[in-house]
């Protein structure tokens, strides 16, 4: 089904042949809490998009063995497509690197999925998040999930409209405008083996 996912995000860096590896960290009194998720986004070659799903699909219990994954989407429409976006959870900082250096280390995970993968991959972005103070993350009673959840897209636009007659949401997108550098909205499709649908 749908899912949709609203993010501030930055251009981190330009365009180039080469595939390249994208990182912004996140600032700010949310890092004392340890706890963050790291969102990922691969921009995988049209013609290969398939290919790398169905290999994550087989191998998937070999990178979750070292760390937990939150869910796991194909991009349906909102920016450039073949892409997947998927999050992963993390204690703290320690831990991530610890994951990292696991990864590095794991033979099998190396040579199925991680070496047979890199050339489908045009660009790898991350990054780093915290959860909102008032916001828990857990799965919800239905089989469709989204960062921001909607039935539908149309849903979605009835609910934005809706908003934008709310004078508290007018008032509260004006009052936080300034610290916007920018915004993307995008269709998420979960796979079938992403945790949260």
């Amino acid at each position: 089904m749908l899912a949709l996912r609203n993010r501030l995000a930055r251009t981190l860096a330009s365009r180039t042949v080469a595939p390249q590896v994208c990182s912004s960290f996140a600032t700010g009194p949310r890092q004392n809490d340890g706890t963050f998720y790291e969102f990922r986004t691969y921009s995988l070659k049209p013609s290969k998009m398939n290919e790398f799903l169905e290999n994550f699909k087989k191998n998937v219990h070999l990178r979750t063995a070292h760390s937990e994954l939150i869910g796991y989407w194909s991009v349906e429409f909102g920016g450039r497509i073949n892409k997947v976006f998927h999050i992963w959870k993390y204690d703290n900082f320690a831990h991530r690197t610890a994951v990292q250096k696991a990864l590095a280390k794991d033979k099998e995970w190396q040579e199925q999925f991680l070496i047979p993968n890199l050339a489908l991959i045009d660009k790898q972005e991350s990054e780093i998040t915290y959860l909102v103070p008032w916001c828990k993350l857990e799965k919800p009673p239905k089989e469709v999930h989204v960062l921001w959840w909607n039935e539908s897209a149309d849903s979605r636009a009835a609910g934005r409209h809706q908003s934008h007659e709310d004078p508290r949401v007018v008032a509260a997108v004006r009052e936080s405008v300034n610290y916007l550098v920018s915004q993307q909205n995008v269709l998420l499709i979960p796979t079938s083996f992403s945790p949260l649908k």
